[in-house]
């Protein structure tokens, strides 16, 4: 089944979980169908503008096709799952461990953008605000950018297609896209120096 009609998707192994886990999930809440929680989070990263979107699952690599989705008889280590995209606010990561199944955290990230978008629809905000707690970008000097958050900005801005060979490699591929030299953005080019300087301690 694909998951999405117009954006493409790659599914990573969870390398570190941003923060404490949770630990006594919720049953699941939802009646919908995965179907309709594919749908229903769709329509919510086309509004977002949503570009090179990543989700990353509790599991090892073997579980992940060479397309890049999960397989069909994927045995996940746990539920949790984070969604990390380039979106016209910038690189955005939601994590979610609520629930005892990875679909139905995947269905509460859909819920929980779709009532970020109603604060927009009532004209609360102007510019995107109540995204900016969940950004992976650092802060122009890089106080208060965890190891977690520097990973999510890395993946979001490379949109890995394929298998990268640790961090070092994902570092080596988001330098040489956002290069100025190579016509990437210089912004994004410091905060791949400042994510390098973090996940080298």
């Amino acid at each position: 089944m694909k998951m999405f009609q117009n954006i493409e998707v790659q599914f990573e192994p969870i390398r570190e979980w941003p923060g404490k886990r949770t630990v006594n999930r919720q049953r699941s809440r939802f009646k919908a169908s995965l179907t309709d929680t594919y749908q229903r989070l769709e329509r919510e990263l086309l509004h977002l503008g949503c570009k090179q979107l990543v989700i990353q699952a509790d599991c090892d690599l073997r579980m992940i096709r060479q397309d890049g989705l999960l397989r069909s008889d994927a045995r996940l280590n746990g539920p949790g799952v984070i969604l990390s995209f380039q979106s016209k606010h910038g690189p955005l990561s939601y994590p979610c461990d609520t629930f005892e199944n990875w679909d139905c955290n995947l269905r509460a990230i859909a819920l929980g953008l779709e009532a970020l978008r109603t604060v927009d629809r009532y004209g609360v905000t102007k510019r995107g605000e109540q995204y900016r707690g969940w950004t992976a970008l650092p802060a122009p000097n890089g106080d208060g950018w965890t190891a977690d958050a520097a990973y999510a900005f890395l993946v979001a801005l490379v949109g890995v297609m394929e298998p990268v060979d640790g961090v070092d490699d994902l570092l080596r591929r988001a330098e040489f896209k956002s290069h100025p030299d190579r016509g990437g953005n210089p912004d994004d080019f410091k905060k791949v120096q400042l994510a390098r300087e973090l996940l080298a301690k």
